[in-house]
């Protein structure tokens, strides 16, 4: 229960009261500041609580927005001012302030507004909502007050709260043919308790039973699979669209939805890959190609994530390029032509399903590959123009962000161990890419089972160490962390493809998803604020180069009917490894009142 304290007695026929009760507020009444820092004081401390002027007038969900959202320690809106239990030291500071030296004082007008000034000019930062159209306001008279009533009979706030809990940016897909709909079910969850994690839940079993449809290879499962697979995708929307409605934000909540979006997507391309086996007349091994999406969307993604962290923060953040990008957004016609042009997870999952409905699995996955490699030339391309033409100064945080995504292991660290006398080996992402494309060309150039692949690992460990001597700051260093996945997954594929022996490519398959879990797991713990993952898992599972060369030894070394059982053994020990310390650390993230967030879905 949180406590709201109201600075005197509503004005008759004020539904304020109410409102506050509705919010799940416990409403005390204060006869002036004194009594106010009392009945504050006597809230239990793990409490939020809220002051709020008793004149106020204005829509309840404005009142929700400034009260209720968890994902500010202190909010205010005119009239009322929230703290969270981290920062009830601040507003009591303030409420004594506001009090005066003389012990108190006769008049409690304008109080809230006192306390989230004096608040902001503190060391608290006091979160402003964007009200819109909605009306909070502290009429001066009853004839501001009857405007003030007017104005809020005349803007309808469950409508606001509808049309707000879509976000602003999303993609044409999800705007006009999820969204419209996809609103409504979500305040239908709202009005019967479920919870934003429920319906992710509900949205990944969905996914998983796709997947299962996928599975049979036969034309009503591949009808079934598409279907069910979009009604997942508008349960992935819902789940968002509640947490907005709601406010129901929460760290576990936005690491479930995050990470059961690539779940959905990985194991609905496995059922693929197991339903071309099983189809009729022999049955079509697509397990490379389901491997090789999987490999280019998780690239795709890292790029994305490490461009971001790379200038999210960076000083005289500006260049032509993003000028450019600016305007174009101005022109309504090119906003959705270059949102689509990227293919986001509203159009690729579309795409998908009616590819697997109509078509086979071999062309869904095919046409998935052109369209997913067609957008991330087309981001790549943007990005690095931006950054070639951006007069930036990067952060030690970006760079400390940039050196935990490149994922470097014991061996590889131990060659970037030798800053003071290779200092001049430069640029990094030169060293990435000669180390990583060296060696999945050797792998595609030599037969299976070559120990120069396993030299060719050798090098890559030694380029990958190297390549973090300094400091990740310059402008193109954030392709590090790319090159790095690139080259990793993609020898685990090359081999798994050459060993040309049954369970090799789902032993991949398996492998490389693992591997990427810790990469996004990295990634959401990165953006969540709690920084990368310790370091003593990185070094169990052994790094980005040191997992490399494990499988580049057991191609080399393993009689072939073997590989498939290295790699399932690996697989199963990193996926057991990083998912119980995943699972232990945001579960205590959770239970420890991490801030709470919410993942706005992945970049366009």
């Amino acid at each position: 229960m949180s406590t709201a304290i109201l600075t005197g007695q509503p004005v008759p026929g004020s539904p304020l009261e109410g409102d506050l009760r509705s919010l799940g507020f416990d409403v005390r009444v204060a006869s002036d500041a004194a009594d106010a820092a009392a009945l504050l004081a006597a809230v239990p401390g793990d409490q939020r609580v809220a002051v709020v002027d008793a004149r106020f007038v204005g829509h309840v969900h404005a009142l929700r927005l400034a009260l209720t959202d968890p994902r500010f320690a202190a909010a205010a809106v005119p009239g009322a001012v929230t703290a969270k239990p981290e920062a009830r030291a601040e507003l009591t500071r303030a409420l004594r302030a506001g009090a005066g030296n003389t012990g108190g004082v006769t008049t409690l007008d304008a109080l809230p507004d006192s306390i989230a000034s004096a608040m902001e000019s503190g060391a608290t930062d006091v979160h402003r909502p964007e009200l819109g159209t909605l009306v909070a306001t502290v009429p001066s008279d009853p004839q501001t007050r009857n405007e003030a009533r007017q104005a809020v009979a005349a803007v309808d706030d469950e409508a606001v709260r509808l049309r707000t809990a879509v976000k602003s940016r999303d993609g044409f897909f999800t705007t006009y043919c999820i969204s419209p709909y996809s609103r409504y079910i979500a305040r239908w969850c709202a009005r019967r308790g479920l919870t934003p994690n429920q319906v992710t839940t509900a949205s990944l079993l969905t996914a998983l039973i796709a997947a299962g449809c996928a599975a049979t290879g036969t034309r009503g499962g591949f009808v079934a699979a598409g279907l069910l697979l979009l009604f997942s995708f508008v349960l992935d929307c819902t789940d968002g669209q509640l947490a907005r409605y709601s406010l129901q934000y929460s760290t576990l909540g936005a690491w479930l939805d995050a990470t059961f979006d690539r779940a959905k997507e990985y194991a609905y391309y496995a059922g693929l890959a197991l339903g071309a086996a099983n189809a009729g007349g022999g049955g079509d091994d697509v397990w490379a190609l389901a491997l090789g999406a999987m490999v280019l969307q998780t690239c795709r993604h890292v790029v994305d994530f490490s461009f971001n962290e790379a200038n999210h923060d960076a000083t005289a953040n500006t260049s032509p390029t993003a000028a450019l990008s600016d305007k174009l957004d101005s022109v309504g016609w090119t906003v959705w032509v270059r949102r689509m042009i990227v293919l986001p997870i509203g159009e690729r999952w579309a795409m998908i399903a009616v590819l697997t409905a109509l078509t086979t699995p071999r062309i869904t996955l095919v046409v998935l590959l052109v369209g997913c490699a067609l957008a991330a030339c087309y981001t790549t391309a943007g990005r690095v123009l931006r950054s070639l033409t951006r007069k930036a100064t990067r952060t030690d945080r970006a760079a400390a962000a940039l050196a935990d995504l490149a994922d470097n292991g014991p061996l590889a660290s131990a060659f970037s161990a030798l800053r003071p006398r290779v200092t001049w080996l430069r640029p990094a992402p030169v060293l990435a890419f000669v180390g990583g494309a060296g060696l999945v060309g050797t792998a595609l150039a030599n037969p299976y089972g070559s120990p120069v692949v396993v030299a060719a690992a050798a090098l890559y460990i030694a380029l990958s160490g190297l390549a973090l001597i300094m400091p990740l700051k310059a402008p193109l260093d954030w392709l590090v962390p790319p090159f790095f996945r690139a080259a990793e997954y993609c020898t685990i594929l090359v081999l798994a493809a050459k060993a040309e022996v049954n369970g090799a490519l789902p032993a991949a398959f398996g492998l490389v998803a693992a591997v990427a879990y810790h990469h996004y797991d990295t990634v959401y713990r990165i953006k969540g604020g709690a920084g990368a993952p310790p370091r003593w898992l990185v070094r169990a599972i052994g790094g980005q180069e040191s997992r490399t060369l494990v499988v580049a030894l057991a191609a080399a070394l393993l009689p072939t009917t073997d590989f498939p059982v290295a790699l399932t053994a690996l697989a199963v020990a990193v996926a057991l490894v990083v998912l119980v310390e995943s699972i232990r650390f945001w579960v205590a993230a959770e239970k420890q009142g991490a801030p709470a967030v919410h993942d706005e879905g992945e970049p366009a």
